[in-house]
């Protein structure tokens, strides 16, 4: 064989047909898994809801299983790393072991080309999955976290953002206060420019206009503050007290958790939370995870060709399928740690939610560069 020819060989570019067929198998094994890991995700989430919803009065198994099913995307979301790596190593393995990869590579196309297919889609389930499932989970997650306050005996305080600043409820008996104020102090919990309105028996009991509102142990600590109340003239005082069962950690949980805004929400309501005074890091770490997701699902399937591309060995497959499915585990534990570290500010948002995906990228590329050139 001439120079020329060899050259012209191992250049050849990947067809339409095999890009084709390769994209068709690894859509065939993905919806398998996200099938498969659906099933398992839904009946977990109905035996965890059955478990917590059971005893509260007025709650059926129907209202158990919506709950469910309204947190399924979301679940489905977090999950969606593992169904990567899943359809990725089956499409890669069943080609390998079909021979039809030792064809494809023969007739001069390498596995950096073989990879196209199933990196393309991985990156569009990535933007897919970010701009629509996201929205949607969101959304049914927020609607499941509603219907459960619903049922609970004992609702927490219930704290919103607007654009004019921020209101907190408590309810403590058969008391209800709303607050308003214009920002806060995370560290020392303390609002400023309150307004309160207190309800005695679901009617109107008073309006207080104050300069700050401590939380303290067991009571809120209102400070320069005029009293309102109808039939009565307005009283001005130092400081006064209103007992509450309130804490900090409460009241920060309160706050919408991240996982139910949705990608298109969340720059927003960072930007309400900043105004406010209050942590943003679990809310931008978030979005930052979202934005990496294209990334980190092109890891998946680099991580899956390293273990699944390998020449079919006797006895040899099953660990070696072993090994790329331990190695998406630790990925996943390794996330967990470096996320946790992110919130805490321990590590920079940005590094902390790029990390993973940047790491699985930059160890299974050389692997895979080993594999393919030796």
């Amino acid at each position: 064989m001439t120079a020329s020819a060899t050259t012209q060989r191992r250049g050849r570019r990947l067809s339409w047909t095999l890009s084709g067929y390769i994209a068709r198998q690894y859509l065939l094994w993905f919806m398998v898994f996200l099938l498969a890991i659906s099933g398992i995700v839904l009946l977990a989430g109905t035996a965890d809801r059955l478990d917590r919803l059971a005893n509260r009065d007025g709650v059926t198994f129907g209202i158990v299983l919506s709950v469910a099913l309204f947190r399924l995307p979301s679940l489905v979301q977090e999950t969606m790393p593992f169904v990567v790596l899943g359809a990725a190593m089956f499409t890669f393995w069943r080609m390998t072991r079909t021979n039809e990869l030792v064809v494809t590579r023969a007739a001069g196309v390498s596995a950096w080309q073989f990879l196209l297919p199933a990196v393309a889609l991985s990156v569009l389930v990535g933007i897919l999955t970010m701009t629509l499932l996201n929205p949607v989970g969101a959304a049914l997650l927020a609607r499941a976290d509603q219907i459960e306050e619903y049922y609970d005996p004992t609702p927490g305080p219930s704290l919103a953002l607007r654009g004019g600043g921020l209101w907190l409820r408590q309810d403590q008996g058969a008391d209800r206060l709303m607050l308003h104020a214009s920002r806060a102090d995370e560290e020392s919990m303390t609002l400023y420019d309150v307004i309160v309105f207190r309800y005695k028996e679901e009617q109107f009991f008073n309006r207080m206009d104050a300069t700050s509102a401590t939380l303290e142990p067991g009571y809120w600590a209102i400070r320069d503050v005029w009293q309102s109340q109808a039939g009565t003239p307005t009283v001005f005082e130092q400081e006064v007290r209103i007992p509450t069962n309130l804490t900090s950690r409460k009241i920060l949980d309160s706050f919408a958790p991240a996982q139910t805004l949705s990608f298109w929400d969340l720059p927003e309501f960072i930007r309400l939370l900043q105004e406010a005074g209050f942590s943003t890091q679990q809310h931008r770490l978030e979005f930052n995870k979202l934005l990496a997701l294209p990334l980190l699902f092109t890891a998946m399937v680099v991580l899956a060709a390293t273990f699944s591309l390998r020449p079919q060995r006797r006895g040899r497959v099953g660990l070696i399928i072993l090994a790329g499915v331990l190695s998406g585990f630790v990925l996943y534990f390794m996330s967990s740690l470096v996320f946790a570290l992110g919130i805490s500010g321990k590590l920079p948002v940005a590094m902390a939610a790029w990390t993973p995906a940047t790491i699985a990228l930059a160890l299974s590329l050389p692997l895979l560069l080993h594999l393919e050139d030796g």
